[in-house]
């Protein structure tokens, strides 16, 4: 009963911020480089508290930038590379996408964040034979 509306939010965002750190852990098992800089566009992007949770949650900086129409923005690019605007998508990115801001991880966070999610992780396996009994609720 001591929750309010403001910790069930905060909830919500760590658990999408957990959910996106899922994809980033499978990014790095694959192999690929450390990820050290996340660009972010969009709505959620001008909320500092979206930031600051979610840079600590993938210890990644967040790189704002200079369009808040992310997926649109990206497509009208692939466009242009398409009739010839720009030679190949690097090209166009550094031409038309600037970096407006960041946000940083909180190093006392992110600690926090990776015990949790570490929790978070072992929830699946521990929840995962209930799953059939969930959907008949659907």
């Amino acid at each position: 009963m001591r929750h309010r509306r403001a910790h069930m939010t905060r909830a919500l965002l760590e658990g999408v911020a957990f959910g996106l750190k899922d994809s980033f852990t499978l990014i790095a098992e694959a192999g690929t480089a450390p990820i050290r800089e996340v660009r972010v566009s969009g709505g959620g992007a001008r909320s500092a508290l979206w930031r600051r949770i979610l840079a600590s949650v993938l210890a990644s900086d967040l790189v704002t930038v200079n369009t808040t129409e992310g997926a649109a923005y990206g497509a009208a690019l692939l466009a242009a590379v398409g009739v010839g605007q720009w030679a190949d998508v690097p090209t166009a990115c550094r031409c038309a996408v600037r970096a407006t801001g960041r946000t940083t991880p909180d190093p006392a966070a992110t600690v926090r964040y990776a015990d949790a999610y570490n929790l978070y992780r072992d929830l699946y396996p521990a929840l995962e034979g209930l799953f059939p009994r969930m959907a008949t609720f659907a």
